[in-house]
């Protein structure tokens, strides 16, 4: 494990200190946490449009023109 030093304001260090004291868990185990749910949230997530599901946002309020069909180039 790699020994950091990082500066944080002093309430956001007393929230980690209190809930961790909550939680019976070290303030530093959580910011340990904190910085892996960061990592793959952000980082190390490859998620693309084709890793989604589809979700249905209700009846169509007006058919697209010819125009307006934008789904091949958003899949190119």
């Amino acid at each position: 494990m790699k020994t950091i030093t990082i500066n944080v304001s002093e309430p956001v260090y007393r929230s980690f200190q209190v809930y961790a004291r909550e939680q019976d868990r070290s303030t530093s185990e959580l910011i340990r946490e904190a910085m892996a749910l960061f990592n793959e949230a952000r980082i190390t997530s490859q998620t693309t449009l084709r890793d989604l599901r589809p979700v249905s946002l209700g009846e169509v309020l007006r058919p697209l023109s010819s125009g307006e069909d934008w789904l091949g180039e958003m899949l190119e």
